[in-house]
């Protein structure tokens, strides 16, 4: 079993807002966003999108692929749920070829 990976949004929190002191309206007006919208992702109701990746790696210095990579793990955890349910199989073909 997959272990299940914390929600972006809880990353960005622990790592950003908290040890900076920093109020989700503060830190929603340094990102160039509304309130809602980072109380909305700091709380694991929206994931990180490109541009959010973009605005939280110079807002706090951190790099692109920390917050995509963070983003990917919780999504593909999430799609890994569900994978029993896709009634799938492998083509020979394609098994043979990538395998």
């Amino acid at each position: 079993m997959i272990h299940k990976p914390k929600h972006p949004g809880l990353m960005v929190k622990s790592l950003c807002l908290e040890p900076l002191k920093l109020s989700v309206t503060d830190a929603a007006i340094a990102l160039g966003i509304s309130r809602p919208t980072l109380s909305k992702l700091v709380n694991g109701r929206i994931g990180i999108s490109p541009e959010m990746v973009e605005r939280l790696s110079i807002v706090f210095n951190t790099s692109d692929e920390m917050w995509i990579n963070l983003q990917a793990k919780y999504d593909l955890y999430l799609a890994h749920q569900y994978r029993s349910q896709l009634k799938l199989k492998p083509l020979a073909i394609l098994k043979t070829a990538f395998a």
